[in-house]
């Protein structure tokens, strides 16, 4: 006989074979059982989990001459010549090569002859999701109402691109990934069998290769049998599948805690020189990582996948991170891993975020650092909090137990008071200076009253200096050369306030009379640069008050200051000389930026 790898010759035949899928397959015994089989079915999951096979066994189990239990027999002629691909009623069709309209015409012209065996006629339809849109419309009437003697299977490993109307019209089953622990369970099965002897980390390393897969996991086991013969050490098993042991994640966890840059840099470089995926790599620290933290959190090591010894590994160097530690380097590999994917020199990259690692500071949660924050409060003040006493209250230090001050002390109240009671009472303000009780004298044994006097006066806070503000005068002198000022920084505000009338210069406060709506309204969006601008030209601060005063509606200036600053009127106006148009700000601003020049 013909050689076959493990996949194909350890292939379930009944639904109890079926590894990690009881959900599903107990639904369909019990639909069988009962006589309550769908037309339709639609069988979604992860490559290697069992679709295929499944949709095989029930595609006996509805045709078998005699099923046992709502298995089939796999021994009558019909079961064999489906076990075989021989059967003209169980139809598989693989859908990426068939997935245009004409070859689901001719399926759908196919389902109205009767089957010519068996009860049922079975159509499998593999990877469904690569059928074209057209083609699902011209299925849709058919699996909607198909002939009595028909069944539909169809299997998808991306289940999200079956359109909804096709999804609607079926009874839909989703294969989950199955767990490592039944695929190892599956592989000793299959080696015990074969007469094969094998540890179990090397099942366990075979069964984490397979990622949730028993048709990868089986294909592997091929592979390291065929280099190992029929005994099989994990040893062996790395060498073969290019896997990187365990221990060197731990190795890493060793050169973190104990800040080793130097053997980090040669870690990376040893892991080059051996030929191992550095990609890879990455893809499983971050599980070593996950692994520590799963640990670190549940104090369990329930939900790590791996064997009896490296839990115990993981239970002792779980205790020597925090969780705080183990997320920032859970999120310092996942970063790591996008980065070498995309990257021309991956080596570089590892040593730069291997390094990144073994230089991290460990993490501190703030609760911790609060509670370091107040103890130095207390050494530096040199009390501690008095017990019961309430966040106000503060016991004096341990020679003097019974002697209470208060903890912040209003500004200017002196606390002055006798040992009365284990408590100081309050007395009279000061006047002038606040104090504050510096450290309180203990009270001669049997005393009543102690006067406390130990005092220190807090100074008050020095006063910074006023700006000065400026005269009337001065305002009206400087008024041309601060409208120039203003439309250096900001051309459109300087010729806003050359248009408008200084008023008004009183106790600092400069009203400025602006002929529209429009003005009055720049103007105070842009007070605080213009009070800037004022204090940085002249040194004195000033309150920008504009106000509405249309053209020839308004009072002039005060009559103390001299008629010439009276400002009201644009120096570019029509009556304006030749020179003050010349220095208008605009015009300047416009000969200097775009050396515009006067057209006589």
């Amino acid at each position: 006989m013909a050689y076959q790898v493990t996949a194909r010759k350890w292939r379930p035949m009944v639904f109890e074979d079926v590894v990690g899928q009881s959900h599903v397959t107990e639904t369909l015994k019990n639909a069988i059982a009962t006589n309550r089989v769908a037309h339709a079915f639609i069988f979604s999951g992860s490559r290697g989990c069992g679709k295929t096979t499944t949709a095989r066994i029930l595609a006996k189990a509805v045709n078998c001459l005699s099923p046992k239990h709502a298995n089939p027999d796999n021994a009558c002629e019909i079961c064999e010549d489906i076990t075989g691909g021989r059967s003209l009623d169980v139809i598989e069709i693989d859908g990426a090569s068939n997935r245009g309209i004409e070859e689901i015409r001719n399926l759908r012209d196919a389902v109205r002859f009767a089957p010519t065996r068996g009860k049922y006629k079975v159509y499998i339809i593999d990877e469904v999701h690569m059928l074209t849109a057209p083609a699902f419309n011209a299925l849709l009437k058919t699996l909607e109402e198909p002939p009595p003697h028909v069944i539909f299977i169809f299997a998808t490993t991306e289940v999200h691109k079956v359109p909804a109307t096709i999804l609607s019209r079926c009874q839909r089953f989703d294969f989950r990934r199955i767990p490592i622990e039944e695929i190892a369970e599956r592989l000793r099965f299959i080696a015990k069998e074969e007469n094969i002897t094998v540890d179990e980390e090397s099942l366990l390393i075979l069964a984490r290769k397979g990622e949730g897969s028993m048709r990868d996991a089986q294909s592997f086991f091929d592979q390291v049998r065929s280099f190992c013969g029929n005994t099989i050490v994990a040893k062996d098993v790395l060498k073969t599948l290019n896997v990187v042991d365990q221990e060197v994640y731990f190795r890493i966890t060793d050169l973190i805690r104990a800040k080793d840059r130097k053997n980090g840099i040669g870690f990376v470089n040893e892991l080059f020189q051996g030929g191992v995926d550095l990609r890879e790599f990455v893809i499983g620290l971050t599980e070593h990582f996950r692994h520590l933290l799963v640990v670190r959190t549940t104090g369990s090591t329930e939900l790590v996948e791996a064997s009896d010894h490296y839990r115990k590994r993981y239970q002792e160097n779980a205790k020597q991170f925090s969780e705080g530690d183990l997320l920032r380097l859970l999120k310092m590999t996942y970063e790591l891993e996008t980065a070498m994917k995309y990257s021309p020199q991956p080596r570089f990259r590892l040593e730069v975020g291997l390094l990144q690692m073994i230089a991290m500071e460990s993490s501190v949660e703030v609760e911790q650092v609060l509670r370091d924050l107040e103890l130095l409060k207390k050494k530096v003040i040199g009390v501690e909090p008095a017990a019961g006493g309430g966040a106000a209250l503060w016991k004096g230090p341990a020679e003097s137990p019974n002697i209470a001050v208060t903890r912040t002390p209003p500004a200017d109240v002196k606390l002055v008071g006798t040992v009365s009671a284990g408590r100081l009472r309050q007395q009279g303000p000061v006047a002038q200076r606040p104090l504050i009780i510096d450290r309180p004298t203990r009270a001669p044994l049997g005393s009543l009253a102690a006067p406390v006097t130990q005092e220190r006066a807090v100074p008050r806070p020095v006063e910074q200096p006023t700006m000065k503000t400026i005269s009337a005068d001065e305002a009206y002198a400087r008024w041309q050369e601060w409208v120039g000022e203003v439309s250096r920084d900001r051309i459109s505000v300087g010729t806003i306030l050359g248009d408008s009338r200084l008023e008004d210069v009183r106790d600092g406060s400069v009203t400025i009379a602006c002929p529209d709506d429009y003005h009055l309204a720049a103007l105070k969006r842009n007070r605080e640069f213009l009070v800037a601008s004022f204090r940085s030209m002249t040194g004195c601060d000033i309150r920008i008050d504009p106000v509405l005063r249309p053209a020839n509606g308004g009072r002039g200036p005060s009559s103390n200051a001299p008629e010439k600053a009276s400002l009201g009127q644009s120096d570019a106006s029509p009556t304006a000389s030749p020179k003050a148009i010349e220095n208008h700000p605009v015009i300047r601003a416009l000969c200097r930026e775009f050396g515009a020049e006067r057209i006589e």
